[in-house]
């Protein structure tokens, strides 16, 4: 049965969406419990996955105040080229891992790339020049690019589209969680330098690569594939989320890959669109993350002072997002939301670069960080499960997913040539990019917030001539049209 929140959320013009009535839960099942069950079994184990990803992607910020780039005879431009190399792998891989994704199985594929990369995290802290440093980071990248949108496609096959864009947050929710995991574990772990003669930076590479292989080698059990094919779920139960999500997408489709729906998502310009949305995050995200222990620093802080000084920024930032999650979609609404908190961040931005003397008033610029911060996560969330809301098929979906990700991430790409080491301590270089591109999310958000508003006024207008329409799930031509279907909303 259709919740009080979905109601809620309805707006006039909703009754023309759908020739589906009500969908009865039968007896045997209770539909909030079932949906708790999912949470239970689905978000703690791809959340994992998920903060160790972040964790050993942006432990590196950790292991630099550490004495990594004094050790390995780099220039601070050698470390931002090694931190660049990263993200080139991220990119060049994203498409292909969800292709792969969609080929085999999550139990088998999301394991595998966390192995991959655990064992490539680990290799960081045994690198002894700057080549292998480059090296190791790129394959680093390459391993971790198929996570995020894989895990995304694969929460779209569970959930209703009304449900999804919560359980994203709460899952993306891990990368502050691992920055503020981060901190604390690296003040710890550096306490270990000259421990089997290796250095504290190095400890942090091994101990946090070798704690992702033996998870990852665990995820073979506690990974599920989809609901017809897992074995904790009674028939009921698997009736009824088949009924549900029939009624409310495609994920009950047994659509075969197509390049042609590739190139679909390819022509979408909606697709692109969702795409410089996180772009024009990513830069400032990952900025953010991979430098916030060196801005602190240079702040005039102690290295130890510095990696318990970024546990704070990320532990608001990671309450902050679940609870913009919550409010989001208690309301339905995207666009409206990524403004108000990409706003958040520019003010933060703002501080940082209004305080002409951060050594003399760290305090000022700290408080630019935590805006930052708690302004920057809860926008990304929101970004990223935008497109996991409102594009049908699966094959464009998974598509537009990792194109999402491969776009946004080029911002990534040069946020790391931002934070340059004669621009500190206050960066000014880096801190107006990233304000300059949450400037530019906000008007592109605003320019996809019109554009899904236009559709779906020309949609409801066409229902309103032809209200016989079949629902976008009667027929396999009604499905093939995926999100072009006259019946399908979406989510603004």
């Amino acid at each position: 049965m259709a919740s009080k929140k979905d109601h809620e959320a309805k707006t006039p013009g909703d009754a023309a969406w759908s020739s589906e009535s009500e969908i009865e839960a039968p007896p045997s099942v209770d539909e909030r419990w079932l949906l708790r069950k999912l949470d239970i079994r689905l978000l703690p184990a791809v959340s994992i996955l998920y903060l160790l990803s972040f964790l050993d992607r942006s432990n590196v910020a950790n292991a630099r105040i550490e004495g990594l780039t004094n050790d390995l005879n780099m220039t601070g431009d050698q470390y931002l080229t090694g931190l660049t190399l990263y993200f080139i792998g991220y990119v060049l891989f994203e498409i292909p891992c969800n292709i792969i994704l969609k080929r085999t199985t999550p139990k088998f594929w999301l394991p595998t790339l966390t192995v991959a990369w655990g064992i490539v995290a680990t290799l960081m802290g045994v690198t002894q020049n700057m080549a292998s440093f480059f090296v190791v980071r790129f394959f680093l990248g390459m391993t971790e690019s198929g996570l995020f949108p894989g895990v995304v496609y694969y929460l779209s096959m569970w959930y209703k589209r009304s449900e999804r864009q919560y359980r994203i947050s709460l899952f993306f929710s891990c990368a502050s969680l691992a920055g503020a995991f981060g901190g604390i574990l690296a003040w710890g772990i550096a306490h270990m330098r000259n421990v089997g003669g290796y250095a504290g930076w190095r400890w942090i590479f091994i101990l946090e690569g070798l704690l992702t292989i033996v998870i990852a080698v665990a995820a073979y059990i506690f990974i599920s594939n989809y609901p017809a094919n897992v074995s904790w779920l009674s028939d009921g139960e698997r009736s009824f989320i088949k009924t549900r999500l029939k009624a409310d997408s495609d994920a009950t489709n047994n659509e075969q890959f197509s390049w042609a729906e590739v190139w679909v998502a390819c022509k979408d310009l909606k697709c692109w669109l969702y795409g410089l949305g996180f772009h024009t995050m990513s830069l400032p995200l990952y900025t953010l993350s991979l430098f916030l222990p060196t801005i602190i620093k240079d702040m005039g802080y102690t290295s130890a002072q510095s990696q318990l000084l970024s546990i704070p920024p990320y532990a608001l930032a990671t309450i902050f997002t679940v609870f913009w999650a919550i409010i989001s979609e208690k309301y339905g609404r995207r666009a409206p939301f990524i403004i108000t908190t990409s706003s958040i961040a520019i003010i933060g931005y703002i501080i940082l670069l209004a305080n002409k003397n951060p050594t003399g008033r760290p305090g000022v610029s700290y408080v630019g960080t935590v805006f930052a911060a708690i302004g920057i996560y809860p926008s990304v969330a929101l970004v990223l499960s935008w497109p996991a809301n409102n594009v049908s098929g699966q094959t464009k979906r998974a598509t537009a997913n990792a194109m999402q990700i491969s776009i946004g991430n080029c911002g990534a790409v040069l946020g790391t040539q931002l934070y340059r080491p004669n621009t500190s301590p206050r960066y000014i270089l880096g801190h107006f990019f990233a304000l300059g591109y949450l400037v530019a999310n906000i008007i592109f958000v605003s320019l996809l917030w019109w554009i899904l508003s236009k559709e779906n006024r020309r949609k409801v207008e066409y229902l309103v001539q032809n209200p016989a329409t079949k629902g976008f799930h009667d027929s396999d031509e009604d499905l093939a049209e995926g999100d072009r279907h006259p019946r399908w909303k979406f989510s603004t």
